[in-house]
């Protein structure tokens, strides 16, 4: 890597970082090219990024945000990657879920805003519920008690047409 690409890496990586909800470091020493691939795959489908990093120049990044200290450094040692996303739930859950069928995968901790995180709060993050899911869930019990009212007031006057069609049957 010369040095202009250098520099387009630590800024990259200071963007995903900067941009993230949250941040997933893991160690992938002894995952094969599919096995990578497989991972980047999911990743992309729930909305992260996953990406192989050079430690030092995450670094860089990182002391360009101002997040460097040495519990983040830490994190970075031996082959790293990060995977990202807005919501700061999915990184943790996809990543969780590959390191649970691949054991190569070892989730580390994570960065979420400038909150150091250590592997069992990455596993905690994975098991709550997406922002989407979440969403839905409070929609839902918006929405419910707008139906029950609907269906309160709507049954006086079914109850009336009721009694209307049994007196019209009385009648005739």
């Amino acid at each position: 890597m010369n040095r202009l690409q250098k520099t387009e890496f630590v800024d990259a990586v200071s963007g995903m970082i900067r941009e993230a909800g949250i941040v997933v470091v893991a160690r992938y020493a002894g995952l094969n090219a599919s096995q990578m691939t497989d991972l980047r795959d999911r990743m992309h489908a729930e909305g992260a990024d996953f990406k192989v990093v050079k430690n030092r120049l995450v670094w860089r990044a990182l002391d360009s945000l101002d997040r460097a200290d040495d519990g983040n450094k830490a994190m970075f040692a031996g082959p790293t990657a990060i995977a990202c996303s807005n919501d700061p739930v999915v990184a943790p859950r996809v990543a969780m879920k590959f390191a649970e069928d691949h054991e190569a995968l070892e989730v580390i901790g994570g960065l979420m805003q400038e909150r150091l995180l250590n592997a069992n709060e990455i596993k905690h993050l994975a098991k709550l519920p997406s922002l989407d899911e979440l969403r839905a869930k409070l929609v839902g019990q918006l929405n419910a008690p707008a139906s029950r009212i609907a269906t309160v007031l709507a049954q006086p006057g079914t109850q009336i047409a009721c009694i209307f069609a049994m007196r019209a049957q009385q009648e005739s």
